[in-house]
């Protein structure tokens, strides 16, 4: 089948109209966050608020990845200045993960070059692959399933992101231990050729100016309240783009491929659509449930 010619259209006001959305539903939850006291009773109900508010704020995140990917606006300059201040909002280096976001799209499930959650190879050629699976498959049957289920939950929910940002981890190996913060030794340059490289620094300073806002907030209002109103919902913001990258690409049905097997369309089709229902759907704009048409075009 082919789809209608206006799917491909880029309508800058339509994207406004989706950012405006998430801008006008955060506001509402942050009121909200305002009126919770910050006191040691409150704990559960400040909890219910980092899941509600970093769900809600997720739909920025959607929002800079649309960006990334050139689909918001014909206008280039408000497409990479809303996907830059969005991201680094949420202490995501744009550029750096425009570049290796790419990469994922070009390599889905690829088992070298792939750069999403690649997996370990238990019984390989030994050549282009990521070793240790045998070594891992003995540690979830030492664990079982219940309690290697958790801590892989808990590996890659908390600790999953910032590990990928700092080392690449979960990416494949043709890359080496790359640094989305520092695109030259001692980490490895082969994601940042060329003017990718300077990127990565731009990438930086909106990081640090977030940084420094934080730091400013923190000294003016304490940290117990940056981290009830920041730092929490960040923490649930990173746990869905996990859970987006990670359910939407890996399934015991869903192989990987070799160098052999590779093709672009293979590796698209081979993505999965995971719809979370209307109300998901409608904050994080339909990313869980439009994604194999989005890694197709």
């Amino acid at each position: 089948s082919i789809l209608p010619r206006n799917s491909f259209s880029v309508k800058t006001k339509t994207s406004l109209g989706y950012l405006f959305q998430s801008i006008f539903i955060q506001l509402i939850v942050f009121s909200v966050g305002l009126t919770i006291p910050l006191n040691r009773e409150m704990i559960p109900l400040w909890i219910i608020y980092s899941l509600i508010s970093g769900t809600t704020a997720m739909g920025f995140w959607v929002l800079a990845h649309e960006c990334g990917h050139g689909a918001f606006s014909k206008n280039k300059f408000l497409e990479t200045f809303v996907g830059y201040i969005l991201h680094s909002m949420l202490l995501v280096p744009y550029f750096s993960w425009q570049r290796s976001h790419s990469v994922h799209h070009r390599f889905t499930n690829h088992i070298s070059k792939g750069e999403t959650h690649v997996p370990l190879v238990i019984d390989g050629d030994g050549v282009n692959e990521k070793k240790g699976g045998r070594k891992e498959l003995k540690l979830s049957k030492s664990l079982g399933k219940t309690k290697y289920g958790i801590m892989q939950l808990i590996l890659h929910l908390g600790l999953g992101w910032p590990a990928y940002l700092l080392t690449g981890s979960t990416g494949g190996i043709e890359y080496g231990t790359s640094n989305h913060f520092w695109p030259i030794k001692p980490f490895s340059r082969k994601l940042w050729l060329k003017r990718w490289s300077n990127k990565v620094w731009i990438s930086d300073i909106g990081i640090i100016f977030a940084l420094i806002t934080l730091f400013n907030l923190v000294s003016k209002f304490g940290f117990m309240y940056i981290l009830a109103m920041y730092l929490g919902p960040l923490l649930i913001v990173n746990c869905w783009l996990v859970i987006y990258t990670w359910l939407h690409h890996t399934d015991t049905d869903v192989p990987h491929l070799s160098n052999s097997e590779f093709t672009f369309i293979r590796g698209a089709f081979l993505t999965i659509d995971r719809p979370y229902g209307k109300l998901i759907d409608f904050l994080h704009h339909n990313i869980g449930s439009s994604h194999v048409v989005h890694h197709l075009y």
